[in-house]
């Protein structure tokens, strides 16, 4: 089987593991990559990896940055070179660039396939509304980040093969438990500074925690500034590091740093949260996680974790007090969290599920 995959998020190495896994499967594939994606004032830059047994081609980008309207302009070419068996476009189907990379495939006789991690019901104005449709059309088959999804694609209309499977997995040997270094108990919060991330709810549980307690805040994004001001305004400074993002790379290392990780996602009228990557991260480096309510977030965690009603302050503070103090419970905790991420998350997992859903697309049957 040969797969042409095109993927923004593919920069990050990290993210490739799940090609190594799916060409160790049998999968010929050809990965499609711009040379950056630039993102609410961030620019995440390719990252050079270990990109042995497949191929990857750093293509052009046309409206870099714009979400629902950036394209590849070579991928036409580069579908009719390589002459797939299939295209999957790692893209939401109300995006230009998948409706124009699934009209190369069908146009070169392969069978595209687009992903979607929207898990909100919402109508887009047109021309987006149009190109969901005509995606809809032209993909006979589709795979959804979660059940959610699934359920949003199907009351919207879509009518093909649709498969379940989380977007990326985690690399459950560069990822693994590791001894922490000497220093204060370290809560993570390992995300973007954005509203709907809740940097600042975070802070006011951290006011609620003792002196002990540190927070590590690594990301970037609008709330930045404002982050950083509140961190000054509640007499935080002493207690609360502030820095940007990280390779991919140096997140397993990070990881090792940390007690626990939080994700206290809020859900907004145009978004709640889809999967919560860092999640699986922690659980498979053996740190405990606390997540609210939000979106898959209780799904990805199971009972690997402590879930708390989302936007609430106390209840967060409550949950990352009670790992502190609990030393059995971090114990359990770690164990619960490596074992589900090893046995739900771990890339080889992911590919496999992926590999199916290949399959199902081109109408093959699996033996045994």
């Amino acid at each position: 089987m040969k797969v042409v995959m095109v993927s923004k998020a593919l920069v990050a190495a990290m993210y490739r593991k799940k090609l190594r896994e799916l060409a160790r499967l049998g999968v010929d594939v050809v990965a499609v990559v711009p040379r950056e994606w630039r993102e609410g004032g961030s620019v995440q830059h390719y990252e050079p990896g270990e990109d042995a047994g497949y191929e990857l081609i750093v293509s052009p980008m046309r409206w870099n940055g714009h979400f629902h309207v950036h394209t590849y302009p070579d991928l036409p070419g580069i579908v009719c070179r390589v002459r797939p068996d299939l295209v999957h476009l790692d893209e939401e189907p109300f995006n230009v660039a998948t409706w124009l990379g699934a009209r190369a495939a069908v146009r070169a006789g392969a069978q595209p396939i687009f992903f979607s991690w929207q898990n909100l019901r919402r109508r887009y104005p047109p021309p987006f509304s149009m190109v969901e449709r005509a995606v809809y059309r032209l993909c006979e088959s589709a795979i959804a980040g979660n059940e959610e999804v699934a359920e949003v694609l199907r009351s919207k209309g879509y009518r093909g093969k649709l498969s379940v499977v989380p977007q990326f997995g985690v690399d459950t040997d560069l990822f693994a438990p590791a001894p922490k270094p000497p220093g204060p108990f370290t809560v993570g919060f390992l995300n973007r500074l954005t509203p709907a991330k809740a940097p600042l709810l975070m802070l006011e549980a951290m006011e609620r925690l003792p002196d002990c307690v540190h927070l590590e805040i690594v990301g970037d994004g609008p709330l930045h500034a404002e982050v950083a001001r509140d961190v000054e305004r509640r007499g935080l400074s002493a207690r609360v590091r502030l820095r940007s993002r990280v390779p991919s790379s140096e997140m397993p290392q990070l990881m090792s740093t940390l007690e626990v990780v939080v994700l206290p996602s809020l859900t907004t009228p145009r978004w709640k949260e889809q999967f919560g990557r860092v999640l699986i991260e922690a659980m498979a480096s053996g740190v405990p996680v606390v997540g609210s309510d939000s979106g898959e977030i209780p799904r990805v965690i199971g009972d690997a974790g402590i879930v708390v009603p989302e936007g609430d302050g106390p209840a967060l503070a409550s949950a990352i007090a009670r790992v502190h103090e609990d030393a059995s419970l971090r114990a359990d905790l770690s164990l619960r969290g490596r074992a589900r991420a090893v046995d739900l998350f771990a890339n080889r997992k992911i590919a496999e599920r992926t590999l199916h859903a290949y399959e199902a697309a081109l109408g093959q049957s699996r033996e045994g």
